[in-house]
């Protein structure tokens, strides 16, 4: 009886693990350019879970996407879903994951809070604020 209880808490612990989204900001694009948005995950749940989406309030698309380089070539290309192993951090940073926020209410001011929810695999939302920047944070 008090196994199955240990194991019933810790389903339960694990259940309300939710990942973070830290140090989130956004390049502020030119007028009429969709913007870039940057920071990093870290789950530190047992479990590997899955970004499936994400959306603002700001704009009317937000998509994860993933710039690589081939033979000099930059190409970005949209991902599907992210993976975030667990115990493990993954970085979302010029050049490389990123998301693409299209299509903005109005125009991005400094310093501005940009509210964006994560959307996971089984139903739950990392909800984060990412400030609106001209550079990247520390140039």
């Amino acid at each position: 009886m008090l196994a199955a209880l240990a194991l019933v808490a810790s389903a339960g612990v694990s259940a309300q693990c939710l990942p973070e989204f830290k140090n989130g900001w956004i390049r502020i694009p030119p007028p009429g350019g969709m913007a870039a948005g940057f920071g990093q995950f870290h789950n530190g749940c047992a479990q590997p879970l899955k970004v499936t989406a994400a959306k603002s309030s700001v704009f009317a698309d937000v998509s994860l996407h993933e710039t690589t380089q081939t033979n000099g070539v930059s190409r970005m290309r949209a991902v599907p879903e992210l993976a975030l192993p667990a115990g493990k951090s993954v970085p979302l940073a010029p050049g490389g994951l990123h998301l693409m926020l299209m299509d903005a209410t109005a125009p991005l001011q400094e310093g501005a809070q940009v509210p964006v929810s994560f959307s996971l695999q089984d139903g739950r939302e990392i909800k984060a604020m990412l400030e609106a920047r001209k550079r990247a944070p520390g140039s």
